[in-house]
């Protein structure tokens, strides 16, 4: 097994690399991920960001929150953009971070298709995917990473179809399965965790792709002073797991290490879901209860998979 990341986020840097000002709604966790990945990254870092939120609330011409060079250009080229990029720093012997930001849509959907083509090249990338499970900027349509159950403009919860019927796609799982050096899962939920995981890669030659668990209330809709509390319920029920893998070895980190070793015991999915309007439905019928049913059963499969993963030492 790897050695342990040796990185302590006692302290974060008082220098702010993604300004406040910024026009993101009130308890946004795209905005929270962002702001400690930069603190992380520091100014010697170029960012890319394809259309999404952050495009919106971080970038809308005239103004501009980020203090180091940044740009964007198309939904589905953050990947092949950032590639260039990189070689082009290659080229004059620079070491500068070159980094996307992205939204699912543009990650899991859209995007796809060229970060798969970055990853089987190993292109000498980072790349940040925020998850808030939706195509929040144009509508709160249902992605690939929308959760089954959940309701959205496009999968409404009503009479017939109740919502969205299929579970999120595991991209830091295919994104392993391109054996590049570096994937990893975190989530605004365990800052020190979040923190620890961009800090290690960008110090990483090659591809790396970490995946951020980044609640929505607007989408997800729930009071915005809860964005953390809904977080860390993720976790504590193992909807959302928190590990890495390192050259091709996968291990468990923060608290999800702890249900690994029996330190500690996931809690009822049901208390994610309960907060969260977009699944208010599932708590109203028989059909509601077998539903989530169904979501325990998926997370209680995953953590299956996850923890033979861990048993083995690698993918």
């Amino acid at each position: 097994m790897s050695e342990t990341i040796k990185i302590s986020p006692r302290k974060l840097t008082d220098e702010e690399y993604f300004a406040s000002g910024h026009t993101a709604c009130a308890g946004c966790g795209g905005a929270i991920a962002v702001r400690l990945a930069m603190k992380a990254l520091g100014e010697d870092t170029i960012v890319y960001v394809p259309a999404c939120c952050l495009i919106v609330f971080g970038a809308t011409y005239p103004l501009n929150a980020w203090k180091v060079p940044f740009l964007h250009v198309a939904f589905e080229n953050s990947a092949a953009v950032t590639s260039g990029i990189s070689r082009a720093q290659k080229i004059m012997g620079k070491k500068t971070n070159v980094v996307v930001f992205a939204g699912d849509g543009g990650t899991a959907d859209i995007g796809f298709q060229a970060l798969s083509g970055a990853a089987e090249r190993n292109e000498n990338i980072l790349y940040i995917m925020y998850d808030n499970s939706a195509y929040m900027n144009t509508g709160i349509q249902a992605s690939s990473q929308t959760p089954m159950g959940a309701s959205t403009t496009t999968t409404p919860a009503g009479k017939y179809i109740r919502a969205k019927r299929e579970h999120k796609k595991d991209v830091p799982r295919i994104l392993a399965g391109h054996d590049i050096p570096y994937v990893a899962m975190t989530s605004v939920g365990d800052w020190r965790d979040l923190y620890k995981k961009v800090a290690y890669a960008k110090d990483i030659v090659g591809m790396k792709y970490i995946q951020v668990d980044a609640p929505c209330p607007t989408g997800w809709r729930y009071p915005t002073g809860d964005t953390i509390k809904i977080a860390q319920l993720a976790i504590d029920t193992g909807y959302v797991i928190l590990g890495e893998w390192v050259n091709g070895e996968f291990r468990f980190t923060g608290k999800s290490k702890k249900f690994y070793e029996g330190k500690a015991e996931r809690i009822p999915v049901e208390e994610y879901l309960k907060p969260q309007g977009r699944f208010r439905h599932l708590f109203r019928d028989e059909q509601g209860k077998e539903d989530i049913k169904k979501i325990q059963e998926w997370v209680d499969r995953r953590w299956r998979l996850y923890s033979k993963l861990a048993d083995m030492g690698s993918f």
